[in-house]
C-alpha cells in the first residue's frame, strides 16, 4: 500500500512512513538526527529541539525566545 508526498514540487512514493522520514526528515545542524516533530527552525536552520539550537549558538536575542513545541 504505497503512498505520495509532494514537497517543493516533488513527488515521492513510498510504503512506509519510515523510508519517508529517512528520505525526507530534515536533520538537526547540532547533533545530526533526523526531525520528526516539530523541532526549532531559526531562519533557513532546522534543530531537533531548542537546546540544540542554543547549543549552536543562536544569537542571544533569538535564543531568549527559543522553547520546544510540545
Amino acid at each position: 500500500m504505497a503512498f505520495e508526498v509532494r514537497t517543493q514540487g516533488g513527488t515521492h512514493v513510498f510504503d512506509s512512513f519510515e523510508c519517508a522520514i529517512h528520505r525526507l526528515a530534515p536533520i538537526c545542524e547540532h547533533c545530526g538526527c533526523k526531525i520528526v516533530g516539530h523541532g526549532v527552525q531559526v531562519g533557513p536552520r532546522f534543530y531537533c529541539c531548542a537546546h540544540c539550537a542554543q547549543a549552536s549558538g543562536v544569537q542571544p536575542g533569538v535564543s531568549e525566545r527559543l522553547v520546544d513545541r510540545v
